[in-house]
């Protein structure tokens, strides 16, 4: 029941998300993840490092994240923030988003 819980209110706060949201474990399992991130193959199950370009994975910072209790975010690809937010109450639950940023035409 829980789990089902945390997964609703993911979905209620992320899935307007104008970025790739998704929930993951501390395994880099996909917990559940908003429509952009199904998308591009983030899909509940799946394992986060495995999806698409192996260099948008570089310099994960989940384990930083979980240990710390405290959200992180960078800006190591030039094209886009990434964020991992830790879920209160769930040290092994993290809340890893981005935002794309606009290309210069």
């Amino acid at each position: 029941m829980e789990d089902e819980k945390i997964i609703e209110s993911f979905h209620l706060m992320w899935d307007t998300f104008p970025g790739l949201a998704r929930l993951i474990d501390a395994n880099h399992t996909v917990i559940a993840s908003n429509p952009i991130a199904q998308s591009k193959g983030f899909v509940q199950g799946s394992t986060c490092a495995k999806v698409g370009d192996p260099a948008s994975h570089r310099g994960c910072k989940l384990a930083k994240a979980l240990q710390g209790g405290e959200a992180v975010t960078d800006n190591e690809l030039s094209d886009r923030i990434r964020g991992w937010m830790p879920v209160p109450g769930h040290e092994d639950l993290c809340v890893h988003f981005a935002i794309l940023l606009p290309t210069e035409s």
